[in-house]
């Protein structure tokens, strides 16, 4: 009888044990994703490993394959694409995104996941710290220090490392963000969608290690830079409406009103005005700010109830500790 009890609770135990993925899109990582894999498998050996594959050139599919991982391809190039890929297609209770380069360790894996379902969080957030030189180029440690700062002031708050790409997803974080970003960018597109939504996160510390020989960067310092600052950019637009537009109206109002000095003085003076094209651009500048500062009130409302949706729709799903 004891026996008999003690099997229906460790099968109880099984059923409550929340099921893991670990989402790896890769491009041309024919050299590393194997370790990754055997890494990622040593550390979860419960999880199911997904490798997406992005139009490698290499062997990457057949490696992944080899070393027991579930291949998919994605066509759409770009890492944004394969995120919204994965999330769309993998049906887990907690996600693990990483890269399949082996410059994120696995061995931290263990200790996010309980970070997560312990405090009941949305996700985590692998802050690395470098080890080597040569897991890091400089340019790309500063960047990531100013978009990190330039994130914290349009709202509000950020984390320590908005480009990690060793992230810990709670299901209901995967489930209602909406994935628009195409490349690199989608990093910062996760956290913009974390801070909006006042999620519960968290940041754990983990080792960012150099890359394998024969494994080689994707990303472009200026060509990536400037797709993500775009796109802080074009999410404050769409996120903070009034400020974005209300800004301009500031603008174009100071542009009028100092133009339209010099016109006030003359007319006090002489009872004339005599810059007819002064005038009306000054007065076309107000127009166009009163415009702006209208647009801004008008999105406002519309963004407050968006985000009021995504809010429940976010809220529809149970969380880790469900």
């Amino acid at each position: 009888m004891n026996s008999t009890a003690s099997t229906y609770d460790d099968d109880r135990l099984r059923e409550r044990r929340p099921s893991v993925a670990v989402l790896l899109p890769c491009y041309n990582e024919e050299a590393a994703i194997a370790q990754t894999i055997a890494g990622f498998r040593a550390e979860l050996p419960d999880a199911t490993i997904y490798v997406y594959d992005n139009n490698s050139r290499d062997r990457t599919v057949e490696v992944a394959r080899a070393a027991g991982a579930v291949v998919r391809t994605e066509r759409m190039q770009g890492k944004g694409n394969v995120v919204r890929r994965m999330f769309a297609d993998v049906e887990a209770d907690i996600y693990i995104m990483a890269d399949g380069d082996l410059t994120y360790d696995p061995a931290s894996a263990p200790a996010m996941v309980a970070r997560l379902v312990d405090d009941g969080l949305d996700m985590i957030v692998g802050t690395r710290v470098h080890e080597a030189a040569e897991a890091y180029r400089r340019g790309h440690v500063l960047g990531n220090r100013a978009m990190t700062g330039l994130l914290a002031s349009l709202f509000g708050r950020s984390f320590t490392d908005i480009f990690s790409g060793y992230r810990v997803f709670s299901r209901r974080f995967v489930k209602s963000f909406p994935a628009l970003a195409a490349g690199f960018e989608t990093e910062t597109e996760i956290s913009v969608h974390a801070l909006e939504l006042k999620m519960p996160v968290g940041e754990v510390e983990t080792r960012y290690l150099a890359r394998l020989e024969g494994s080689a960067s994707k990303l472009n310092t200026y060509r990536d830079g400037l797709r993500i600052a775009r796109t802080i950019a074009t999410l404050y637009r769409i996120e903070r409406p009034l400020w974005f537009f209300g800004a301009i109206a500031g603008v174009l109002t100071l542009a009028a009103i100092l133009l339209t000095i010099p016109l006030a003085i003359t007319y006090a003076q002489t009872g004339l005005v005599p810059r007819f094209p002064t005038a009306i651009l000054a007065t076309g500048l107000m127009i166009v700010a009163v415009l702006n500062l209208f647009a801004g009130l008008i999105l406002d409302t519309v963004v407050r109830g968006r985000r009021e949706m995504k809010r429940l729709a976010y809220l529809a799903i149970p969380g880790p500790q469900a």
